[in-house]
């Protein structure tokens, strides 16, 4: 089982998409600093998360929320 992730920075105005097999590990690792691209935004609150079988299924969602039309639902569901 594969989660596609949104994380938001509860202090700045920062949002992240990303893709893990296993959540609770990697929000931990986001708001202990692990992550050199996160580490400066940190804490993170969970915002939404969507579960695939296969990676493939998962990164193809990652890949849309990062797109034009995906941060435009994004910023649609969590408003």
């Amino acid at each position: 089982m594969f989660t596609v992730y949104v994380i938001e920075s509860a202090e700045r105005k920062y949002r992240y998409v990303g893709i893990t097999n296993n959540l609770e590990r990697r929000l931990k690792e986001h708001n202990l600093g692990s992550n050199k691209t996160t580490s400066p935004y940190k804490p993170f609150i969970l915002k939404y998360t969507e579960s695939f079988d296969s990676r493939l299924e998962a990164r193809k969602r990652e890949m849309f929320f990062k797109s034009g039309e995906g941060r435009e639902l994004l910023n649609n569901l969590l408003s």
